[in-house]
């Protein structure tokens, strides 16, 4: 590594941690900068203290922290001013779409006047936040040419670049330090600095580029999953109608073997999962991002109506109300109204085993129960509270006296619940699964109601077992005799 640098990081999330720990463990001077607002501002102290704020299983993360706090490379602060004595400035806010998909560029446009005012030449600003293609350069410059009277571009001006971060829950460290960088500048120098600058943490290749382009590929990288799992999803609901299991077809499909003599003619199969509903801070949104760009900024536009990418959105956010059918359908065979029932919801995180809550689609999920006229209560091993939402942190409590269940979540806690275990809890046994978490069989072989997302088979397991605890009584009437 070459000199070390100082460097800020405006936000304190996801992305801000994990990227400011790991440039202080590689012997930069970093500091960590968050709003000390009522719903954040905590993040502060702990920082400080060594203590990680990201909760669930997060490998490494809260080691690397305690040991860069320990040797004095970084440290926490809600003053601003620190900016005008460092180097480097990444900027690390969420960057949320309103009702219509538009883009919410409050915090990043905050944090702009910000880094504006205290930026001298030769200063280099990263934004690492995801947003439309476009805004770098036509929200994020005119703000910091604005507050700082420079021009961007180096030698002269500040640097600008924009480069993505590839993180997920659970595997933050690794991703960023694991995956290539890519680095869009806006002028070679800016560009150069950069990429130095992340060669210091990332083992994998850097790889520079434009602006622009830069933020097209991190909203298609994520629009591209968000499609592969609509289609995983408008699967699983042909699989339903047609009675067999989506998990079985999955597992043949992806079954095809690559073959590298000929890959254009047989390239290999990735059927995602399909599931109860996509949450998260990136999926939800940056489909529609990648569509703002579009529309805002295009220098022209085809003819064909642009319907796969929104198409999938929609899709993806109607999976939570079709749990909701399930339920009433398997309320209905159990003898039960959905209207009056209390419903256990289990899972808040979007994620298995994470405390984020962000974008979760267990909230339109109990938005329609409440709209059905069910009550519900949420249990989450890792959350206690969710923007505005109750929820119970015992297990038992949650299920005591509920009349359905409806997993939303793959957390490893709810791998325990068993039939017998529910048999003593429910008033009615309903289960609705919506990760693919259990085994049908084994409920059904208790009597239960039970429904999956893409198990339309569910009728002919439930009509094999029944025929097979029929000839199994019949052969104990005649003393196992054939």
């Amino acid at each position: 590594m070459n000199k070390a640098k100082r460097i800020a990081v405006i936000g304190m999330g996801y992305v801000g941690i994990p990227a400011a720990v790991l440039l202080a463990d590689a012997g930069h001077k970093v500091v960590g900068i968050q709003r000390r607002s009522q719903r954040s501002g905590w993040k502060i102290d702990w920082l400080n203290q060594g203590k990680c704020p990201i909760g669930g299983n997060e490998p490494e993360l809260p080691e690397i922290l305690q040991r860069v706090v320990r040797m004095g490379r970084f440290r926490a602060t809600d003053d601003y001013s620190v900016l005008r004595d460092v180097d480097v400035v990444l900027i690390d806010v969420q960057t949320p779409t309103d009702e219509a998909h538009a883009p919410i560029y409050e915090s990043l446009e905050a944090a702009s006047r910000h880094v504006g005012k205290h930026l001298r030449v030769g200063s280099l600003v990263i934004v690492e936040s995801t947003v439309a293609p476009g805004t770098t350069e036509h929200v994020v410059k005119p703000i910091l040419e604005r507050q700082s009277g420079l021009r961007a571009g180096l030698p002269d001006g500040f640097g600008l670049c924009f480069s993505y971060e590839r993180v997920m829950v659970g595997r933050l460290v690794h991703n960023i330090r694991e995956y290539p960088k890519i680095v869009g500048a806006i002028d070679e120098e800016s560009g150069k600095v950069a990429m130095e600058l992340y060669r210091s943490i990332v083992r994998a290749p850097v790889c520079g580029t434009d602006i622009v382009t830069a933020e097209v590929a991190k909203t298609v990288e994520n629009a591209y999953r968000d499609v592969q799992i609509a289609f995983a999803n408008e699967v699983a609901l042909l699989c339903e109608s047609m009675g067999t299991d989506v998990h079985q077809v999955r597992e043949l499909v992806n079954g095809l073997p690559y073959d590298p003599s000929a890959p254009h003619a047989n390239p290999v199969r990735n059927m995602h999962l399909p599931g109860a509903g996509v949450g998260g801070h990136c999926l939800p949104k940056d489909s529609w991002l990648l569509m703002h760009g579009y529309h805002q900024y295009a220098e022209s536009k085809p003819g064909y109506p642009l319907s796969i990418l929104t198409g999938a959105r929609h899709l993806n956010d109607w999976m939570p109300i079709h749990m909701v059918d399930l339920l009433q359908t398997a309320l209905k065979e159990a003898g039960k109204e959905i209207r009056g029932s209390r419903i256990a919801v289990l899972g808040y995180a979007f994620l298995e085993n994470s405390d984020d809550g962000r974008n979760t689609p267990t909230v339109p999920l109990v938005e329609e129960l409440t709209r059905r006229g069910a009550t519900y209560v949420i249990h989450d091993p890792y959350i206690t509270e969710g923007e505005g939402y109750r929820i119970e942190p015992d297990i038992d409590r949650a299920l005591k006296s509920c009349d359905a269940v409806v997993v939303m979540t793959k957390h490893d806690e709810y791998r325990a619940l068993t039939p017998e275990k529910l048999e003593g809890l429910l008033n009615s046994k309903v289960v609705i699964d919506g990760r693919n978490m259990f085994n049908a069989t084994e409920f059904l072989d208790h009597g239960f109601t039970f429904k999956g997302i893409g198990k339309g088979n569910i009728n002919k397991i439930r009509q094999r077992s029944g025929t097979a605890k029929t000839r199994e009584a019949i052969s104990s009437r005649s003393g196992g005799n054939s």
